[in-house]
């Protein structure tokens, strides 16, 4: 499988529904947490690698410089299963849930902004099979890529103007017009990644203001649903193949249908939360505690990438007659690269092995994992950069882009901050603020 243009095995869309709809296996079943892959995971790892390594990487400068959605790459991915409902349910019908961390892993050493073109389909999947009843991942989820011929985007639409970190600020609302058994959606959504050009929009809107991110819910917004629009498209940092933009709601008008869950469980739910009981989820926050190992999976591959290319020119860069890599400092650095990486994917994969296994997240495992890839990513493209010299400060290198690319994972699903908030509160029982 290492050679790029292999295709995932093919397997039937309704087994590979099941195995993505299941629940995780109960605490202390099946396979324990092991960092020995199996020959399937070293195949996809291999897989994904050769395509990155051919397709992505020879394609990065250039998409990067134009800032637009690399719309042959996804297609090239979609030619060989890597973008397609059944690439991604087998990297997550892996019960060990490693899986798809390390195909991302892999996808993201190729180039952050391609890769987060190809890979932010998979948010709005996430909430769609997170929250959907199979009926509803049935009819949505192959609509988010679309077929090789056609590809097609998702977007997951969660943050606002005024509502990043704290989700219970969202003021996107969603109206029930009985009569119609339609919803109708007002509001403004922000970074928005692929909004306004995704074929499947996933929106977190209020229904109740008064219980906060309690009474939130989530809908699919159908393509070419009218009052669904563009706005500004972001202008970024980095991660510049992959858009961003603004997405206006302006009484959008979805079938009662595109509730995910169905409105009896909404319902249930609400009712729940108005008598002091427990609300067993939040819309916003269930998508992305679950999509937070393999956010920072994404990290590590840019880190592993910039950690390499460094460690390659320190070997060949020559000065004061002799290679830089020979300088203790130099070669303290890329030993403590290599250390801070290798902590961070253990971080990783435990976290995405307790997702998947059902272990549950005492100190918050999820969190930390993303918080240390996110701030070792910042750290060690700086690091590579200082490597480099003056060429690493120069687009000329790939350490400058790997830098630009790096930083935003300090910040998206959750700030730095916001995860040493989360970590605080798990580990002293104590609400921190």
């Amino acid at each position: 499988m290492s050679d790029a243009t292999t295709t995932v095995p093919e397997a039937d869309s309704d087994e590979i529904l099941s195995g993505m709809a299941g629940e995780p296996p109960v605490s202390g079943e099946g396979r324990g947490f092991t960092i020995e892959l199996t020959q399937d995971q070293k195949d996809i790892k291999d897989w994904v690698h050769g395509f990155a390594e051919g397709v992505v990487r020879p394609a990065a400068h250039e998409w990067d410089e134009r800032e637009e959605t690399p719309w042959p790459v996804i297609q090239e991915a979609a030619k060989i299963g890597l973008y397609s409902f059944e690439g991604l349910g087998q990297f997550w019908a892996d019960e060990t849930g490693l899986t798809l961390p390390i195909a991302n892993e892999e996808l993201f050493w190729g180039d952050a902004g391609i890769g987060m073109a190809i890979m932010g389909t998979s948010l709005a999947v996430a909430a769609i099979f997170g929250q959907g009843t199979p009926e509803q991942m049935g009819e949505w989820i192959p609509q988010c890529f679309g077929t090789p011929d056609d590809v097609k985007v998702a977007a997951f639409c969660a943050s606002e103007p005024d509502a990043g970190s704290d989700v219970s600020a969202i003021r996107t609302t969603a109206k029930y017009d009985e009569a119609k058994d339609e919803w109708v959606i007002n509001g403004q959504k922000a970074w928005a990644t692929n909004g306004g050009i995704a074929n499947v929009h996933v929106v977190i809107a209020s229904v109740d203001r008064e219980l906060g991110s309690r009474g939130h819910a989530a809908f699919v917004i159908p393509p070419g649903t009218p009052g669904c629009e563009q706005g500004a498209k972001v202008k970024k940092h980095g991660l510049r193949a992959s858009h961003t933009a603004d997405v206006h709601l302006d009484d959008c008008r979805v079938p009662g249908s595109c509730l995910l869950g169905g409105k009896e469980k909404l319902d249930e739910r609400l009712a729940r939360v108005r008598e002091g009981k427990r609300s067993k989820s939040q819309a916003a926050m269930q998508t992305f505690e679950a999509s937070r190992p393999v956010v920072g999976s994404q990290a590590l591959g840019i880190a592993r990438a910039a950690y390499e290319y460094a460690l390659g020119y320190a070997k060949e860069r020559r000065q004061f007659g002799r290679a830089i890599v020979e300088n203790q400092s130099i070669a303290f650095t890329l030993a403590d690269m290599k250390l801070e990486i290798d902590a961070a994917r253990l971080l990783v994969w435990r976290a995405a092995w307790m997702g998947r296994t059902g272990k549950k997240f005492e100190n918050a495992e999820g969190s930390m994992s993303k918080l240390k890839a996110g701030e070792v990513a910042v750290w060690a493209t700086e690091r590579a950069i200082q490597i480099l010299g003056g060429n690493g400060y120069t687009r000329e290198f790939p350490v400058e882009r790997m830098h630009r690319d790096a930083k935003i994972y300090t910040i998206f699903e959750g700030t730095s901050e916001i995860q040493r908030l989360v970590i605080s509160r798990a580990i002293s029982g104590v609400h921190i603020q």
